[in-house]
């Protein structure tokens, strides 16, 4: 039996969409950075990728089920795949949490804790806005979250992400900050920052008792996958219905 994990960063109709360009990101830390393309899908082709998963009866994995899965040896429901997205942009809720809840779906949400919004701000398209810890707490119905850092989601270049620079320490009173909250209810489950990590911080994560760690490594996870290093698919704006099905289901 192996599953599917897919990640989302952003969504956007394609109307408000340029590809040409990076989306800057604003967020409560001090910190600069930019989505690349990428790293968005548009909103019809998020609608028409669930509304796939839905007539086909795909089973959308909770954390449980995949914590249970390696540590207890229970059994994944057929055709069972794992909706994950990072970084808490304002698009959660505005167009994936309204599909996700129509069609009776689970996702994780890996949230970067020191970024997110004291209030709720105006949604808006020109750039990457996250939410505030309200809006989360209001979409539980939904979305379970996970470790994704506190202050640590920074980079100074494209390969080198801070958990990498940092003691392990530093890195483990982090994860602690982020796991301190009480939204985040999966706290034995994390994602490394921009997909990047070494051999340490993997070892650091089992020290501390984590249980489920993903990278943004393509394919698919079964029974041999080392579960602190989980692998992700990105589904890139470019992707059509049949590559999708590709990524995320064959």
């Amino acid at each position: 039996m192996s599953f599917s994990t897919i990640l989302y960063h952003e969504i956007r109709k394609v109307s408000d969409f340029d590809p040409s360009r990076p989306s800057p990101i604003e967020v409560e830390q001090d910190y600069n950075d930019a989505l690349p393309s990428v790293l968005f899908v548009t909103f019809e082709s998020f609608k028409e990728q669930m509304k796939y998963l839905k007539e086909q009866e795909f089973h959308t994995l909770s954390l449980k089920e995949v914590r249970d899965y390696y540590y207890e040896g229970k059994s994944l429901p057929e055709k069972s795949i794992l909706i994950t997205f990072d970084d808490c942009y304002q698009a959660l809720k505005y167009y994936a949490y309204p599909i996700l809840k129509e069609y009776g779906f689970h996702a994780a949400v890996f949230t970067v804790t020191g970024w997110l919004k004291k209030e709720p701000e105006v949604f808006q398209t020109d750039k990457s806005l996250c939410l505030a810890a309200k809006e989360l707490t209001a979409m539980e119905d939904v979305f379970e979250y996970a470790n994704h850092t506190h202050h640590f989601h920074t980079r100074s270049d494209l390969k080198t992400s801070r958990i990498m620079t940092e003691s392990d320490e530093a890195f483990a009173a982090d994860l602690a900050v982020c796991s301190s909250y009480t939204y985040i209810s999966a706290k034995d489950a994390f994602a490394y920052p921009f997909g990047l990590f070494e051999e340490r911080n993997v070892s650091l994560l089992y020290r501390e008792d984590f249980k489920l760690a993903f990278t943004c490594i393509n394919g698919k996870n079964d029974k041999t996958t080392p579960p602190l290093l989980l692998k992700r698919n990105v589904i890139p704006y470019s992707a059509d219905l049949e590559a999708f099905k590709a990524i995320a289901v064959n």
